[in-house]
């Protein structure tokens, strides 16, 4: 396999094979993001990417998932991205579902019938970083899209068939808008609906522009408790038809795992006990991204 620069893929895809069509992310302006710092984004050339997937056809006959990278790869245009899907179906018939990274701009650029032709041939999963549902949040970290887009973004996923999985981020509201951030955080994935949430706690990133503004003082870093509290308001208000809810990425103080609604009272008795003390939580050298 052909890999350029940092891979990255969602913890669910471990196991999964990694075919890389594009280096980098097209946005590449987060703030607490250094992923793709100085990384220019492209599209990778077609003969490397089916050369990619005749290695796999070869080698990777045990996995039964496919996840494209990097950053964004829904951004890749249609008469580019179908005929990979097509491919894959065609010379690795064992795998049962194609996973990729998109963003509210890639998104948008797709029709829905473009959306429900990907979906008929494999792809059955995106993953979108939306980090807040507050739109002061959203600006600030440059996020590139506010809590409407991010609604409306993950409604058409849905409707094409795709299962939606979304990130949020704890602490990266700062403390002056912790609990709006958590909020409406809540109130931005009940309106969505997805079938998959995943919450994770913020690491800085040395380099990143929301590091230089903490060791600058201008960006307060909030503590575990306070993450915490993030959690719980973001749980609590979030209401979710069939779902899963996470937080059991490396970075959490108190890894969870919800099935909503009915898992939605232990939860969060689970989250009060820790916060009273009487639950341990992950010390910080364990923490990583």
């Amino acid at each position: 396999m052909h890999y350029e620069g940092m891979i990255i893929r969602p913890p669910s895809e471990a196991d999964s094979i990694l075919l890389q069509v594009t280096v980098g992310c097209s946005h590449n302006k987060c703030t607490f993001c250094g992923t793709y710092k100085g990384e220019r984004f492209k599209i990778k050339k077609d003969e490397i990417i089916m050369a990619d997937i005749q290695y796999a056809k070869k080698h990777f006959r045990r996995q039964k998932r496919l996840f494209i990278c990097d950053g964004d790869a829904l951004i890749v245009p249609q008469k580019r991205l179908l005929p990979i899907l097509e491919k894959i179906e065609k010379e690795l018939p064992w795998v049962e579902r194609v996973g990729l990274y998109a963003n509210t701009k890639g998104i948008k650029m797709k029709s829905a019938e473009e959306l429900a032709e990907l979906r008929a041939h494999g792809l059955k999963i995106a993953y979108l970083g939306m980090e807040s549902g507050d739109d002061k949040t959203l600006a600030a970290i440059h996020k590139g899209g506010n809590s409407q887009t991010m609604i409306d973004c993950g409604k058409k996923l849905k409707a094409a068939g795709i299962k939606v999985s979304v990130t949020v981020l704890l602490g990266v509201a700062g403390r002056d808008r912790s609990m709006i951030h958590a909020k409406e955080t809540g109130r931005v994935l009940s309106a969505m609906d997805p079938d998959y949430v995943g919450a994770l706690s913020l690491i800085l990133i040395p380099g990143t522009p929301l590091s230089d503004d903490y060791e600058a003082g201008e960006f307060p870093l909030i503590g575990p408790d306070e993450m915490l509290a993030e959690l719980r308001t973001i749980f609590a208000t979030t209401d979710m038809s069939n779902g899963l809810f996470h937080a059991n990425h490396a970075s959490n103080y108190l890894p969870i795992r919800a099935k909503l609604p009915e898992d939605k009272a232990a939860t969060l008795k689970l989250i009060d006990d820790a916060l009273a003390g009487k639950v341990a939580l992950r010390p910080e050298f364990l923490r990583a991204l």
